[in-house]
């Protein structure tokens, strides 16, 4: 927790923190009955999980009723983390594995959060449209774009247009170029200066 309050600390209301802060003992019981976050990587909860979602939030602040739609959601990240940095958007988490929306589900409940909706399904199955797509290293961007770019409305409901936000690792040339669509790149290292985000990048790539 003290990671967030290093970056995010005067940004956060109370409640907010104490959101962020139930998140390590609900991961924790959740974890020992469904493997949703690798064991060997749980001490680092707030680093390599919480922290890197919010990644997106230094890079784009989402307005109030902004549609966001997590692909390939796993236990909740970056869903999560940004439900509760983003209160008056709208979360839609996704996951074809059962297991992991439910602990999505769960969490959310726990922590009060009304602003997310977890559904079991395929990406390529959901309903709906979209200001935003975000995703964590699901597979590569031109699956990403073929699954969703047709949800995703032109427009800017943020301080960035309108489109697909996924948090990456390592050279990404050839899949930016195989995307076929415009792209910012961000790296992370130049807002969080932990060792771990040294490769870590926030790709934009525009609507």
């Amino acid at each position: 927790m003290k990671l967030i309050e290093k970056y995010f600390g005067t940004e956060l209301s109370d409640r907010q923190r104490e959101q962020f802060t139930m998140l390590y003992d609900l991961y924790g019981e959740w974890n020992a009955r469904i493997n949703v976050i690798s064991r060997k990587d749980f001490e680092s909860l707030y680093l390599k999980h919480i922290l890197h979602s919010l990644a997106i939030a230094r890079v784009c602040r989402f307005d109030a009723g902004a549609r966001i739609c997590d692909v390939g959601c796993g236990g909740g990240f970056p869903t999560i983390p940004l439900a509760i940095f983003f209160p008056e958007a709208r979360f839609t988490a996704v996951d074809s594995i059962g297991k992991k929306i439910k602990v999505v589900r769960a969490v959310c409940e726990s922590v009060g959060l009304t602003n997310v909706e977890a559904c079991n399904c395929r990406a390529e199955q959901l309903p709906g449209r979209f200001d935003y797509i975000v995703c964590r290293a699901v597979t590569d961007l031109k699956n990403i774009v073929s699954w969703t770019w047709d949800k995703i409305d032109a427009g800017r409901r943020g301080t960035l247009s309108n489109g697909i936000f996924c948090l990456k690792g390592g050279d990404l040339t050839g899949e930016l170029a195989a995307a076929g669509k415009p792209c910012t790149v961000y790296d992370i290292a130049d807002f969080f200066d932990e060792e771990f985000f040294e490769t870590k990048k926030v790709i934009h790539l525009c609507r």
